[in-house]
Formats: structure tokens, sequence, C-alpha cells
């Protein structure tokens, strides 16, 4: 047995060295003195600015900034958590406890309120809803479904239509869409009929909100379900293909969170990374974040923010989270639904 654990812990860095990111992209000289390693969920397009800024004063300092699924993240980082100085992640469960466990570093004069931090470890600098992304075509004619009980309306009155044209996550492969789906599930349970209504219309299951997009400018779908609002919102400045609708029945909002990682090489340069993402999408310099800040940005109004509580990992217990997700196979993947037709 000791050989075997042994033999585990060895290749685990080797694994991480060669995971295939979907995302790698090294910010800075190459040569330079420091490479700060981030460790992230979010697209590169939008951390860009915030990157590039960070560096303007630090000449001698790199960003290596990876990109890979928020389930990915957090099994990659309990692995090696000295490879990474800095996590960041929407998944705000797992982040939560990754801080709990553990691998979190405290900061000192972060200047954030208590409720978008965790014992000083864990730091929240967006806020932004899961929305449903609507095909204008498929609904020209008709009202936008403005709720989910509305939406089961009319997904029920047009199967023909939405059949295999409906996207969400598949939650057994994103930590961001289950925890969507979780807290979705305790607000109400118009979750579980929409979702059996879902998976009797072949839902197509996603890894994540840029892929749904795609597929919903393309044609392929016409409804994607509980997709990141600042993803949407950044299409939304093309071709007026499709409408971003704010379930108002409850509204599901996520922070994004950032943690610096207890035993990375680089633990001060990532607290001030840290810091100048608090600081960049707050007061005047709000205009140069790409990203929602706290007060929801464009989606401000009656957020019904995720709290940051240790509540939040009630269903990352392997006995809830292995009875929601069986609930959730049977709801979404209904075995006729998926039948070959001819």
């Amino acid at each position: 047995m000791r050989i075997l654990v042994a033999l585990i812990l060895w290749l685990l860095p080797c694994a991480v060295s060669a995971q295939t990111w979907e995302d790698r992209r090294l910010f800075g000289p190459e040569d330079a003195a420091r490479v700060l390693r981030v460790l992230s969920s979010t697209d590169t397009s939008f951390m860009a600015p915030v990157i590039e800024e960070f560096l303007t004063a630090r000449p001698d300092v790199a960003v290596e900034y990876l990109v890979t699924g928020t389930a990915d993240i957090d099994a990659i980082f309990r692995a090696t958590p000295d490879r990474f100085d800095l996590v960041i992640s929407s998944a705000m469960d797992l982040q939560l406890k990754l801080a709990n466990d553990g691998y979190a570093r405290a900061l000192d004069n972060v200047g954030l309120p208590d409720w978008a931090q965790w014992r000083q470890s864990l730091f929240a600098f967006t806020s932004e809803p899961a929305t449903i992304v609507l095909s204008r075509a498929a609904f020209a004619g008709q009202p936008m479904p403005q709720t989910r009980q509305a939406l089961i309306e009319v997904l029920r009155a047009d199967p023909a239509r939405f059949r295999g044209r409906i996207g969400t996550y598949d939650v057994r492969r994103s930590g961001l869409g289950y925890l969507f789906a979780t807290q979705d599930a305790r607000a109400s349970e118009t979750f579980w009929r929409l979702m059996e209504v879902m998976g009797g219309l072949n839902a197509r299951l996603y890894c994540c909100s840029g892929d749904m997009i795609d597929d919903l400018e393309a044609g392929e779908i016409l409804v994607a379900y509980n997709v990141l609002g600042s993803y949407a919102a950044a299409r939304a400045d093309g071709p007026d293909s499709f409408e971003i609708v704010l379930p108002s029945d409850f509204p599901t909002t996520m922070m994004r969170t950032a943690l610096v990682s207890d035993s990375g090489p680089n633990a001060a340069l990532a607290g001030n990374f840290v810091r100048h993402l608090v600081t960049l999408q707050s007061g005047s310099t709000a205009h140069r974040f790409p990203l929602p800040p706290l007060d929801g940005g464009r989606f401000s109004g009656e957020l019904a923010r995720i709290a940051l509580e240790p509540a939040l990992m009630t269903y990352l217990d392997a006995l809830k989270r292995r009875t929601f997700l069986a609930e959730w196979e049977n709801a979404l993947i209904q075995p006729l639904a998926n039948a070959p037709t001819d």
C-alpha cells in the first residue's frame, strides 16, 4: 500500500505537467526574475487587461496565466499547490473548501466588506448572475420568457422546435455548473421541473458558458440555461442574434473569487495581485475592468448573491453530491430522449 501511495504522489506532478490547458499565456518578459503562476477558470480575454495593468509598474515580473475548468482547477491545485501562486475561479463552493482546508494564505488590507471575503483568505471581486440566453429568431413574434416557469411553458408548447436545441451545464464535469444547479434546487422546485422538461427534449450538455454561446450564435441551440452573464454580454455587442434574460423568479448570482496559495513561491506578489483586482473593479478605475464589479454592473438590481459561508460546502459532501447527481441524471438524461431516431 505504501508503494502505491508513493507512486501516486510521484505521478501527480507529472500529470499536472502534461495537463492540456484550455489556454496558456505568458504576460511580460520571458526572462523575468519572478513569474506569477495563476490558475484560473476565467477566459484570458477578460483577464488580459487586468494582468497587463498589473505588470505596468513591474518590469521584472511575468504572469503565466493557465485556464482550465472549475472542477479541474480544484483537482490540479489540491495535487500540487506549491506549483501555483494564485487561484481564480467562479466555483465559489470549491474555492471556499480550498480555503477551509488550509490551502489559502490569509491577507491583510485587501479592502473588501465582510460579505465579500471569508476569513481573510478568499476574496470576491465580481458579482454576476446565471442567465438564460435565448435566440431572438426562435422567439420571434412571442414574448421572451422571463422566468423559469415561463420557459417551461414555452418548451412544452412547442417540443418539436426545441428538441435537441437546448443547452446547459454538465454538472458532473463543471464545478460552476454544479454550484448553479445546487443553488437553483435550493431556491425552488421549479428547477427540477425545468430539468425534466429539458431532459425530455434531449438537452445538450456543456462544460462551459463559452461553448454554449458559440452554439447559440451558430444556431445549433436556441436556449442556453445558466450561462454566465459576463460571457453572454461580451458577445451581445456583435450580431443581434440573442437576448440575455435574468430570471425574475429567483436570480442566482455568483461571486468570482481569488485565493493565494499558502505554499506558492510568490505569496507576497500574489497578494498584491489580489489587491489589484479589488482596486481595479471599484471607484474611478472600474471602467477599465472587463468583468462585472461586485455591485453587478449592468446586472445590478435585485441580486441574490450566493453567500460566502460554510453552508456553501453542503453539497460537496460526498453522499449529498452522489444523491444530487443521481437526481440530476434521472431528470436530464432520459433514455427515451436519447434514443436514436429514424
